[in-house]
């Protein structure tokens, strides 16, 4: 289906190098001190970068990956800036409960937010911190709680702080506003869509492999050929949710022990081949991640023999072969001309499924000139990367259930 003609240029019509050169304007700013070239770390070539801020308020380190050097390096540092606005904020808060501040004005639905694990009885009538954001679907003012959209890590916060899942999910940044948006949004629904990827039962899971030897997209064939001739198995699977939007999970496996990292990615957009790119990049990016050890979420047992045995074993199962793998051709694929035609797809989806808020908060500080925003979409799962600090919303729950 076609919404308008598009290519992954089209979307992104700034090139890299230009990207690079106005975040390292403003690095000092943003704490940046290093922007490292990790490729040559794995045997794949598939680029990527890293971008150390020693004096972050959350994460230090921040990787990025791209189809080259440029692209990776401006991969990582759009993360790292929009990580800094995210943990300086300049937006005015209100200090209010629930009840009262609901009582004049509009609020997002806190019921359907992702949550952290049970222990905190959300109590309407306990003040918060708020801070306003916009709903893309009519642009009024809604107000959202400030620990979802912040990502300062020193704060601990008022009474009832911790009753949300704080992550990262739906923070972006692009060369235009609605260029971040639509970067948010799509982060949103992957998370969704691997949250109930993981979830399903494993008839599930294997129904939805992806045949590699179907993919007709040239960049996408390029990128598999590199980690096949890297010794390296590559396994696909079509996570897309009834949301309608292209969502594939990518996992990789050395060829050459039981012990080697695993590569994880995963990528939703509108266009199966920009989503099938993003996931499979996403994992060489991991697994370089996994080899260089320098992030602060990595922990010591990432590096057990044991448990990496035990992880290769279970994506081993995973890729196994099967009868059922679908065809490229069947994953949904919507192609548009511009950022602001993607948005508006994406929103058309979610309001297909009966979602009415997708609040967007803008972050953007003018002195530097990067649009950054956060995007939150009450009804859809938060991410499951940190399972013990997640707990699973209606629609997980609902995966857990599926019949096989």
């Amino acid at each position: 289906m076609t919404l308008k003609s598009c290519s992954l240029d089209a979307c992104h019509p700034v090139p890299p190098q230009e990207t690079i050169a106005r975040i390292k304007r403003s690095a000092a700013a943003f704490g940046i001190t290093r922007v490292a070239n990790l490729t040559g770390l794995d045997r794949t070539g598939i680029p990527v970068a890293m971008v150390c801020r020693p004096n972050a308020r959350s994460s230090a380190v921040f990787n990025g990956k791209g189809i080259d050097l440029a692209s990776a390096q401006a991969s990582a540092l759009m993360e790292a800036a929009e990580t800094w606005h995210a943990e300086n904020t300049c937006l005015p808060l209100r200090f209010s409960s629930f009840a009262d501040l609901g009582a004049g004005e509009a609020v997002v639905d806190i019921d359907a937010l992702p949550r952290a694990p049970p222990g905190t009885r959300f109590d309407p009538h306990q003040p918060i911190l708020w801070v306003e954001g916009r709903n893309l679907s009519d642009d009024r003012a809604i107000w959202v709680p400030f620990e979802i959209v912040h990502a300062d890590s020193r704060i601990g916060g008022p009474p009832m702080t911790g009753y949300f899942s704080m992550s990262t999910n739906g923070l972006a940044s692009g060369n235009h506003f609605v260029e971040a948006v639509s970067h948010g949004l799509c982060e949103i629904i992957e998370r969704d869509a691997t949250s109930l990827w993981h979830r399903s039962p494993p008839a599930e899971q294997d129904r939805r492999r992806l045949d590699l030897a179907t993919v007709d997209d040239d960049k996408s064939l390029q990128i598999l050929d590199l980690l096949t001739r890297a010794q390296l198995d590559v396994g696909v699977w079509d996570i897309t949710t009834d949301v309608g939007i292209c969502a594939f999970q990518c996992l990789i496996a050395d060829r050459a022990g039981e012990t080697g990292h695993i590569g994880v990615g995963a990528c939703a957009h509108p266009n199966r081949a920009n989503a099938l790119r993003g996931a499979v990049l996403e994992a060489a990016q991991v697994r370089t991640t996994y080899i260089i050890g320098s992030r602060e979420d990595i922990e010591p047992a990432d590096y057990d023999p044991a448990v990496l045995r035990k992880r290769n074993a279970e994506v081993r199962a995973l890729m196994r072969s099967t009868e059922r793998a679908r065809g490229f051709g069947s994953v949904p694929s919507v192609t548009c001309e511009t950022p602001r035609a993607a948005t508006a797809w994406l929103l058309e989806r979610l309001r297909a499924i009966g979602v009415e808020q997708a609040i967007a908060v803008d972050l953007t500080r003018p002195e530097f000139g990067v649009p950054v925003v956060r995007v939150i979409v009450p009804g859809l799962e938060g991410s499951d990367h940190h399972h013990s600090q997640y707990w699973p919303g209606p629609r997980a729950r609902a995966a857990e259930v599926r019949p096989s």
